[in-house]
């Protein structure tokens, strides 16, 4: 009896711990799922399933729309104008008709010194360049009187503008600016006489000189605005184009031409005028990360009339320029 109940809480207790441990609820697992809630494939045979997430990559983002280039820019270059020369060009009144092609202007170059700046902040733009060119050649003269002239000319301007970027992304962008554009011409004619032995005592009786000499300059600023764009084609390949219309007739005064009425050499008034008209494009090439080149045309016509000075000349040929950016 003592036996007994000394034994039987212990075997009681033990009965009830298995007893509980057999009936108590097996653990439940959850199913592994991806990542739109849906289960995944061997996740329900009750195994713990891990999901290794480092091997999974993601995928770059690519730049749509506009991407603005950076806050500043500055360049220096070095342009190569090759253009001929036509259209009339006179001093006090003498006027006489040029036509230098531009495959011929390395014959009759005299000088040439070209360069320019460019600078931007966000979409404000300050840029310049100027050409200076010398040349010289001989024309012919229509009438009796004169046959030939030697003629040299200068030819120099330089223009500076401010625009503003309405489109400023990296794949294009366009421009409006306003400036200036300084001009400076000067001519020395060198007139001969004919050579028909007639003539110089026709000249005589009419008190016309045996030969005649003339030179002189002039400068004048003209008003400016024009419009600019470069797009983007393919990779280190853009195609650019800029025009711009200048003078408005700022500097126009009187003129006057050197004519003939009857035997009488008179200086005639003529209408004066002051406009410009230019046009340029081709393509640029970005060489370097620092470095690209321009291949182009260029195109700039004057129509000044002012004084006895005539300027209605026409600058057009090929274009290239190298420069760096920083």
């Amino acid at each position: 009896m003592n036996k007994f109940s000394c034994h039987f809480p212990i075997g009681f207790i033990i009965a009830v711990l298995v007893t509980s441990q057999l009936l108590a609820p097996a653990p439940r697992t959850h199913a592994a799922t991806d990542a739109n809630g849906d289960a995944l494939p061997g996740s329900g045979d009750g195994k713990s399933i891990k999901i290794d997430n480092s091997k999974e990559k993601e995928t770059p983002l690519t730049p749509s729309g506009c991407v603005a280039p950076k806050d500043t820019e500055f360049g220096i270059g070095l342009p190569g104008w090759i253009a001929g020369l036509s259209g009339d060009f006179g001093v006090r009144g003498v006027v006489t008709n040029q036509d230098v092609k531009f495959t011929d202007i390395l014959k009759r170059l005299d000088m040439v010194a070209v360069g320019s700046l460019y600078a931007r902040y966000h979409r404000w733009e300050i840029f310049a360049d100027g050409q200076y060119m010398k040349i010289s050649d001989t024309a012919r003269l229509p009438g009796l009187l004169f046959d030939s002239a030697h003629v040299s000319l200068k030819s120099a301007f330089a223009e500076a503008f401010l625009g503003y970027r309405l489109i400023n992304c990296q794949n294009g962008i366009l421009s409006l600016f306003a400036g200036a554009r300084y001009n400076y011409m000067s001519g020395d004619l060198h007139i001969a006489k004919d050579n028909d032995p007639r003539f110089p005592r026709l000249r005589e009786l009419l008190g016309i000189p045996l030969s005649l000499r003339r030179s002189g300059s002039i400068d004048w600023v003209d008003p400016v605005v024009g419009m600019k764009g470069k797009l983007h084609v393919w990779k280190p390949v853009s195609l650019w184009a800029e025009g711009d219309v200048g003078g408005f007739d700022a500097n126009g005064d009187s003129a006057f031409a050197l004519t003939r009425e009857g035997r009488r050499p008179v200086l005639k008034q003529v209408s004066s005028s002051d406009w410009s008209y230019q046009a340029q494009g081709g393509v640029e090439i970005q060489l370097t990360r620092w470095m690209w080149s321009q291949l182009g045309w260029r195109y700039l016509k004057y129509d000044y009339t002012s004084g006895g000075f005539t300027n209605k000349t026409e600058l057009s040929g090929p274009f290239i320029q190298t420069g760096v950016n920083f």
